[in-house]
């Protein structure tokens, strides 16, 4: 692992300083930042595409959105992460900051293992042509804004109709995304060796209408059913897209995978253990 791409969290100089020890303790590697950290240090400013095509290795110096950030930043590609846990929560980012040099000499001399990770493909269709598309690490999530009514949303799998949910909304999930929005709204925690989509009713006004796991590899289409002003769709809440009326998302599982390097020292039972604080009065 010749070439390390470093990608850290805005507006937090912790990940700055870590990202310039980094670059001092290993010269004889190729240390690149993001566009924000390369900015932020002074260094060359290389293309997303290049920075992409050149790592053999990503360090993220964050928490899981940053994560998430440097996943679309590969674009598909295999090359592994380590998630250095600089946030709040931390369900992907594994390595405490103490461990960081620790960690990241293993993984330089070949000593570490990875968890393969699903993503999702999601399309979004309007009149028979595709507007978007994109890959998801965590979730697909349709929701209406602030002031608007609950929606209908025709939601079908493999072409079979499963059910219209009027709500506020509804969350596609990867295994991965489980421990995210869908787990707020009440959707399952998955184990992310486990393929899978999690389809979640943000709001159902029917309280019959529960949370489904799906067979990964089966086709979900949601229709927007109802005339409604404000509906958004939003992807791995990084980027939104407005919608209209007849819209329809359509999510599968991704061919492409994200490699997180693994905490060998942490199970992730024990992970969600101190995340979610169970046990504890």
């Amino acid at each position: 692992m010749q070439t390390l791409l470093l990608v850290a969290k805005k507006d937090k100089p912790e990940a700055a300083e870590l990202a310039a020890r980094i670059r001092e303790r290993y010269p004889s590697h190729d240390v690149l930042g993001d566009r924000l950290l390369a900015h932020t240090l002074g260094w060359p400013r290389v293309d997303d595409r290049e920075l992409a095509t050149r790592a053999d290795l990503v360090v993220v110096l964050g928490g899981d959105g940053t994560l998430i950030h440097a996943a679309r930043l590969l674009d598909g590609r295999p090359t592994p992460i380590l998630g250095v846990n600089l946030g709040s929560l931390g369900f992907m980012t594994e390595i405490p900051v103490e461990e960081l040099f620790l960690s990241l000499d293993e993984v330089l001399a070949g000593r570490f293992k990875t968890d393969s990770r699903m993503k999702l493909c999601s399309r979004l269709v309007r009149d028979g042509k595709v507007l978007v598309q994109d890959e998801v690490l965590n979730d697909v999530v349709i929701n209406k804004g602030a002031l608007a009514r609950i929606a209908d949303h025709e939601v079908s799998v493999e072409g079979v109709p499963i059910a219209t949910y009027k709500a506020d909304g509804v969350i596609l999930a990867t295994p991965t995304g489980s421990t995210a929005y869908s787990l707020s709204a009440g959707g399952p925690i998955v184990h992310p060796s486990v393929d899978c989509t999690v389809l979640t009713p943000i709001c159902s006004h029917a309280l019959t209408h529960r949370p489904i796991v799906v067979p990964a590899d089966r086709t979900i289409r949601i229709t927007l059913a109802s005339e409604t002003a404000d509906t958004f769709l939003t992807l791995d809440g990084q980027t939104g897209h407005g919608l209209q009326c007849g819209d329809s998302i359509e999510v599968v599982r991704s061919p492409n995978r994200v490699n997180l390097v693994r905490n060998t020292r942490v199970g992730y039972f024990t992970i969600l253990r101190q995340k979610l604080h169970w046990g504890e009065r």
